[in-house]
């Protein structure tokens, strides 16, 4: 018995060596003789971070960019201040169960269109990527649009990229370091909390929200806002290209959706090599230099601080913005624009024209991807434009399971639940058929209010041999008084017969819904 913790020991030791070696380089100062290369290069396993400086410029990609911020922003926080009648036009209300948007009012029964609206933004995401790569990334993703604002208000306060970088060596006891630093961070936290204010605001009634707030009322409102904010200002304002890098999985499975024929920023590295610098007066030809005059603007512009001149990098946005530097710098020494474009893998192999290019992207891949998306978009318009705003559930009284009444009559009592999801009050039409005979003792017509729902108690009576002996099924056919559309539920009625406490028994779950 004793042997056996040594044994154990004895295995264990090869995995606690492969955890020494594992984390041991990364607290030595100098790396060891025998952790280099067989070139004799020390590959470390974690890099330090580096603080990105992106460089403004402008052009026809940042331009785009800043049209989809707008865009983005206006839909963001002027959605949830737009009414629709006497209510929020985007709302969704947790507590009450309900989803307004626009015209329509969903509730948690119509999951299926949440589901649709995930599958056409997957389908949406593949058929981008396929044809444009990391558009979506580039241009739209939160990330990108809330880390553009924030470098812009960081842009404004503290100067340009030189600026700023002389700003973060210079000692704390610089006053302009200290106002110039504390305003940007006013700054971000204003804009993070009207971020987080404006989410809440989707999900609450947003001109109550704000008074609520205010006299520190709505404890889970708060807490949403700020944690909000707080993912905003530290993911925008101090991670940006961390996320991208390390957080997004998206960069990580995009390469799956590539092929040679998708569009990617590209350096074309058959014209720019051999690179290097040289005057005007210079003829780059006749010095074996390529069209590249090794600026490395395409490097300070990049909002992840990568090297397109290195080839595509899972870390590369697309965001276009090397390309505006770019094309800048070949207007500056008078050579033709598109060193590092928007092209194909195949397109630089082979030279394609622009022809060319938009015929390949034509191909089965991105067919077949535009095909199922157009059925599920087409389907799901459909599903909605003829939708119903009924819903009916039946539930058998389990207190009564039959009783006679006079004139030889069978009674069943049945519970029906009404939801009206139209946004005025509805008067409902019930009728029952399915046995002759059959007939509903009382009022026939009931209200509900809007996007709301109401219970009702429906007797049914059947001539006693009306029906064959067992259980039979009826239908309840709902219809509002001032359309013709239909809610149909069904439901069950019986002969007084030995058999009807088994047949009650099991029609006690409740009737099956068809509307």
């Amino acid at each position: 018995m004793r042997s056996l913790p040594r044994a154990i020991a004895w295995r264990l030791l090869p995995l606690l060596q492969c955890f020494v070696d594992f984390f041991l380089p990364h607290t030595m100062t100098e790396p060891p003789q025998n952790t280099s290369t067989p070139s004799g290069k020390f590959i470390p396993l974690y890099q330090a971070k580096s603080k990105v400086y992106p460089r403004a410029i402008d052009g026809v990609f940042n331009r785009w960019r800043w049209v989809m911020v707008w865009i983005t922003q206006l839909v963001f926080y002027g959605l949830p201040w737009l009414q629709w009648g006497e209510r929020q036009m985007v709302l969704f209300d947790l507590e009450a169960r309900r989803f307004y948007l626009f015209g329509l009012v969903l509730y948690p029964q119509d999951f299926i269109y949440l589901t649709g609206l995930l599958i056409i933004s997957a389908l949406s995401l593949f058929l981008f990527t396929a044809v444009a790569g990391r558009l979506w990334c580039g241009f739209t993703c939160p990330q990108t649009v809330y880390t553009e604002i924030f470098m812009w208000l960081e842009n404004r306060i503290e100067g340009e990229r030189s600026t700023r970088m002389r700003l973060d060596k210079a000692p704390w006891s610089s006053w302009e370091k200290i106002w110039r630093k504390s305003a940007k961070q006013l700054a971000w936290v204003a804009v993070a909390l009207w971020t987080g204010f404006t989410f809440v605001g989707f999900f609450v009634p947003i001109r109550a929200l704000g008074s609520e707030i205010l006299a520190l009322q709505g404890s889970w409102q708060i807490f949403w806002m700020l944690f909000y904010a707080f993912a905003t200002y530290g993911f925008a304002g101090h991670m940006r290209e961390q996320v991208c890098k390390y957080m997004c999985p998206y960069a990580r499975f995009q390469s799956a959706m590539f092929d040679k024929d998708t569009l990617i920023v590209t350096y074309d590295s058959a014209r720019g090599e051999p690179r290097g610098a040289r005057s005007k007066k210079v003829d780059a030809k006749a010095a074996g230099l390529g069209d590249c005059i090794d600026c490395s603007l395409c490097v300070q512009v990049c909002p992840t601080g990568i090297d397109i001149r290195n080839g595509l990098q899972y870390e590369c946005i697309g965001c276009g913005l090397c390309v505006d530097a770019c094309d800048s710098v070949m207007d500056k020494v008078q050579l033709p624009r598109g060193l590092i474009r928007y092209s194909t893998e195949n397109a630089l192999a082979r030279h394609y024209s622009a022809r060319d290019n938009l015929a390949h992207l034509m191909r089965p891949r991105t067919l077949i991807y535009s095909a199922i998306l157009l059925i599920i978009v087409a389907a799901t318009a459909w599903s909605l434009a003829t939708r119903i705003p009924l819903r009916v559930d039946v539930i058998r009284d389990r207190a009564m399971l039959y009783r006679e009444a006079d004139n030889e009559q069978i009674e069943n009592v049945f519970s029906l639940h009404v939801m009206n999801t139209d946004e005025r009050p509805r008067r409902y039409r019930i009728e029952v058929n399915g046995i002759e005979g059959a007939s509903i003792v009382g009022e026939q017509i009931v209200e509900v209010p809007a996007a709301s729902n109401k219970n009702f108690l429906v007797v049914v009576t059947v001539k006693d041999g009306a029906a064959p002996k067992g259980s039979n099924k009826i239908m309840f056919d709902i219809r509002a008084a001032d359309d013709g559309r239909v809610g149909r539920v069904a439901g069950g009625a019986g002969e007084r017969t030995s058999r009807v406490w088994g047949w009650f028994q099991q029609a006690g779950h409740g009737g099956e819904s068809l509307c």
